[in-house]
This record gives structure tokens, sequence and C-alpha cells, in this order.
């Protein structure tokens, strides 16, 4: 659409419509005019001819002593108007103009009937003998009340138009007039109503390049200085706002910058929005390169892609470990959030980066040395045990003390032995999960859970506990099958440690929610709900005392934990002081 100034938009409009006044006003005034004016020819025509029937109207019938005609055509050269004398039956007796013996009889014309009529009679026509448009005014001639003529004065009616024309020419002439002087003080109007809306324009087009702190001039025109107004008012909010959130956005790229976090943002087409130094040295971006392009393209790695994935398709937040390959491989740490903006849709994917290659280092060297240390104890600990069996069971020089010491070097070294075998099985838990994950083939849950319970038969019938059971046989999942059977083991021993002799310890499995759920439920001192957060720590104990009456290494469920953590799932426990406790592995079907 082409755009067009508001001057051209209004102006003509503005000409058209004086035009058109001027023009309706003209027709009719010029119609008033023609009427008024033929008006005072008919009234001029009607005085003419009365001063005329007082002159003639006395001689009339004595046409012999006065020349009628003769009369008429005297008259006419002084008043510049056809006289005509008709008499009762229509004959014309004088005419200023012709002969009134070659006329015809005017018995017959409308101004000469109404006049017959008493009346005044008015008629425009065309003359057959002067052969033009006429006006004729006819009025009675009586004598003592009898009709004994008429006398008729007329005139051309070109001599009318004539005049008529000449006055329309000034009116046109004088209307042209009017509408050039229109015209002009309308353009300088219009020019001065316009410029302060081109002055609003320049100052629109000034806050639109950012120079906010200009003003615009306030015109004297009410509802154009209210519009300034507004927008000085408009310009002055922005430039605060503009600055404030320049000022939030500087200390934002300060803080990302400082932070040893790496932050990324992206879009839902998975396009950089934004990302800090820290995370650009991490995923080995270059800052201003990067930003608005796919993530997939500037950095192929795909534990971050399968983040990024895992993000989107969900509505918590998701953490993950990201391994960046090289030479010397960097672990990171990662949470991915999704982004929503204030209607609560989505519109992007946060992601945070924590190195975590150093306490990876870490937890290497301490699992190698738990390992070493562990391996190292293992030997003497066994010499210890076999040592002190050795001395038992020689009865030679054998003291009441001697076996009490020797009893308590047995149980300490066995309780130690124990220990060591824990935390080898974590050592060696961790190895295969950070290395290359556990192995997983699909096993029948049922026999796994009866290998575990015959291998704690002895323990529980020993304190004359009972086990019921209750597997789906023809449950199969994806586990491995060693380390899970360690995990019920340390769940049955924990529970038939904990409980009291008579008592029954439920073990059951199924699949609920899409989850191999095994869970292992006792009846005995139960624990407080302040604990349960901790129980799977590393040598938690609820009550240290009894835990080392009892023989627990503190490592039990920390096994537990680790077992479900290897197959990528949970543990969970519920307890009521008093009451009993259930144990449950949470493993996702594969």
């Amino acid at each position: 659409m082409k755009l067009r100034p508001l001057f051209w938009k209004i102006y003509p409009f503005y000409i058209l419509i004086i035009i058109i006044s001027l023009i309706l006003t003209s027709i009719l005034a010029l119609r008033e005019m023609r009427r008024i004016y033929l008006n005072e020819v008919t009234i001029a025509l009607e005085n003419q001819a009365l001063l005329i029937k007082d002159f003639i109207g006395p001689v009339m019938t004595d046409s012999m002593s006065i020349n009628l005609d003769q009369r008429c055509k005297q008259l006419g050269q002084s008043t510049k108007i056809r006289i005509t004398i008709v008499n009762a039956d229509g004959t014309v007796l004088g005419d200023s103009n012709e002969d009134p013996a070659t006329m015809e009889n005017h018995g017959g014309r409308p101004e000469i009937r109404s006049a017959y009529d008493g009346q005044t009679g008015v008629s425009t026509r065309y003359s057959s003998t002067l052969r033009t448009s006429m006006m004729y005014v006819a009025i009675p001639v009586s004598i003592e009340g009898e009709l004994v003529g008429v006398v008729r004065t007329s005139m051309p009616i070109s001599a009318i138009n004539d005049d008529l024309e000449s006055f329309y020419g000034n009116v046109i002439i004088g209307g042209l007039i009017i509408m050039v002087i229109a015209a002009l003080v309308g353009s300088l109007i219009f020019r001065r109503f316009t410029r302060p809306i081109r002055e609003l324009q320049k100052g629109a087009e000034q806050f639109a390049r950012g120079e906010l702190m200009s003003k615009l001039p306030v015109a004297d025109t009410e509802e154009i200085a209210a519009l300034a107004l507004s927008m000085n008012r408009m310009a002055e909010q922005l430039d605060n706002r503009i600055r404030t959130i320049i000022e939030q956005r500087n200390e934002r790229e300060a803080i990302l910058s400082s932070m040893s976090e790496g932050v990324l943002a992206i879009d839902n087409q998975e396009k950089i929005v934004s990302f800090n130094r820290a995370a650009a040295d991490f995923l080995n971006l270059d800052i201003k390169a990067s930003t608005g392009k796919p993530i997939r393209e500037v950095a192929r790695i795909a534990d971050l892609h399968e983040l990024i994935e895992l993000t989107s398709g969900s509505n918590e937040r998701v953490e993950m470990e990201i391994i960046l390959p090289g030479q010397n491989p960097r672990y990171l740490q990662a949470h991915g959030s999704v982004l929503s903006d204030a209607s609560g849709n989505g519109i992007g994917i946060l992601l945070v980066f924590n190195d975590i290659t150093r306490i990876k280092k870490l937890e290497n060297i301490r699992r190698e040395f738990v390992a070493n240390v562990s391996h190292e104890l293992k030997t003497p600990i066994t010499s210890i045990i076999g040592s002190a069996e050795t001395l038992v069971d020689d009865e030679a020089g054998k003291t009441e003390n001697s076996k009490k010491f020797l009893s308590m070097i047995i149980k300490n070294a066995d309780r130690l032995n124990s220990l060591v075998d824990d935390l080898l099985s974590l050592a060696r838990l961790e190895s295969e999960t950070d290395m290359a994950g556990v192995k997983l083939t699909a096993c029948n849950i049922a026999a796994i859970m009866e290998s575990a319970i015959e291998a704690c038969h002895h323990i529980s019938s020993s304190k004359g506990i009972k086990t019921a059971f209750s597997v789906d046989k023809t449950v199969i999942a994806k586990v491995n099958r060693i380390h899970l059977e360690q995990a019920v083991i340390n769940l049955i021993d924990n529970a038939v440690k904990y409980s009291e002799s008579g008592t029954t310890i439920s073990i059951s499995a199924g699949i609920i929610n899409n989850e191999l759920v095994i869970s292992v439920e006792d009846h005995g001192c139960g624990i407080e709900s302040r604990h349960l957060p901790h129980l799977f720590e590393r040598f938690y104990r609820v009550d240290k005392g009894r835990s080392r009456e009892i023989g627990g290494t503190g490592l039990g469920l920390a096994i537990v934990k680790h077992v479900a953590l290897a197959h990528n799932g949970r543990v969970t426990v519920d307890s009521v002081p008093g009451k009993g406790s259930i144990f449950r592995i949470h493993l996702p079907l594969r």
C-alpha cells in the first residue's frame, strides 16, 4: 500500500468540499437571483403598464381624436420597452414596435385573457411577430367599471438574460477568487497543523534510534501537546527501564563469567541462546561464533545430547554425569531443567555443568587405596584367625583367661574380616560402575531370591525367625545376578539381626509401575524417621552399641544402595518404631 503524507490525505477533500459548497451555493444563489430579477422586471413592466393606463385609458374610446398607435411608439422610445394597446375584442389599437393593422387579433394571448378577467396577466413565451422570446405583463383598462381594453408591456428575454449572464460571470469570477483564497488559506492552516505532527514523527524516529534523552517540542494544540507529553514520559520510562535492563544484564554476565560452574541455555530448536565462559571452556566453544547455532553442530558430545533429550522429555530436573573424551578425560556433573516463560510454556533448556574431574581422581585414588589396603589386610587377618583357632584347639597350658582372650581375638578378627570383605565388595562395585558399567543379563528373579533366602537360612533358623516368600516365578529382568543376590542377602541379614525370635520376615518381588520392586519386611524394633535419610550411608548406625553387639559392619545397606545405583535404580525404606521396617530395591525394566 502506497503511503501518502497526512496533508495530501486531508487537503484534497478540503478543496473538494469548498468547490462543491461554492457550486451548490452559486446554483442556489443564481436561481434565486434569476427569480428575484424576473420578479423585479415583472413589477417594473407592471408599473410601466399602470402609468401608460393612466395616460391612455381615458381616451381609448376616442380613437379618432388621439392616435393611440403614435402614442405607443413615442412611449416605447422613451421607456425602451414594447407597449401594446388592445381593445375589448382583442383588436390591436397600437404597438410601439409594429403596425397594428398587420397584427393579428390578440384576444387569445394568455396575458390578455387574464387581463380580460380583471387580473394582471404575466406570460413568458415566444413572439411570432418579433421572432424572439418575450416577457409580457398585461393589465385591464376599465371606464366606469366597464372593460374597454388592455395595456400590455413587454421586454425581450434576451435582454434579461444578458443582464443575468453578466451577473453570472461576476458570481463565477468571485467564486473562483474565493476558492483560490480558501485553498491558500487552507494550505497554510493544514501545513501549520501537520508541522507538529512531523516534529512528533522526527522525535519518534529519534526514540526508535535509541535517543531517548531527547525531548519532543510541546505544541499549542491541546491534543498534540498531550500526545507529545505522553511520548516524552514514555521515552523517559523506556530509558530508565533499558538502563535497568542493561545494568541487570551486565550484573548477570559478570556473575556468570565469574562462576566456576558452566551455564548453557538453548531454545526449543536446540539453538544456543547464551552460555558463560566456564561452559565455553568445558565444551570447547567460541562464545561469538557459537551463539545462535544448533548445539549438535558445535558440540559433538554424545552424553550432552542425551542429557538434552532427557531434559526436554521431562518436567523434572535431570541429573547425569558427562565424560568429555580426550587424552585427559574430564568429568562433568550436569543438571538439566526446562526453561518456562511467564505463562508456563517451555521456551528452552538450561544446563549447568560442574567439573568433578578432581573429585573423580580422588575417588579413584580412595578406591584403589581401600582395595589395596583391604587386600593387604586379608593375609594378616587370616593368619591371626588361624593362629588363634590353633591356640584354642591346643589344650596345653590353657587357662580361663587365655580362653577368654583367644575368643575375643577370633571374634574381632572375624568381624574385621567381614569388614574387609564388604570394603572389597564396595570397591569392586564402584570400579565396575565407573569403568564400563555392571554387566546385565536376563535372569529369573525368583531363582535369585530363593538363592539369597537359602544363603541366609542358617542365620534365620538359628534365631528362630521364619521367612515368608512371595515372588512371581515368571518375572524375568535384566540384572547382574551376583550383585543383586548379594543385595538381597544383605537386606535379609539386616532384617534377621534386628528382629526378635519367633517373628516372620516377608520377602516379595514383582512389577509395579514398570519397575522391578524387591522388598524385605521385618517386624523388629523399627527406626525413627530422623534416621531414615542416612540409613544407606557408609558406617551409619542407628544404635552404635547394639550394632557392634550383633556384629554389623555398617556397610551392608551401603552395598545395597550401590547395587541399585549400578542398575540405574534406587532404594527406599519405610519404618515405624516398635512395628518394623520395609526395605525396597527399585530397578527399572530394560
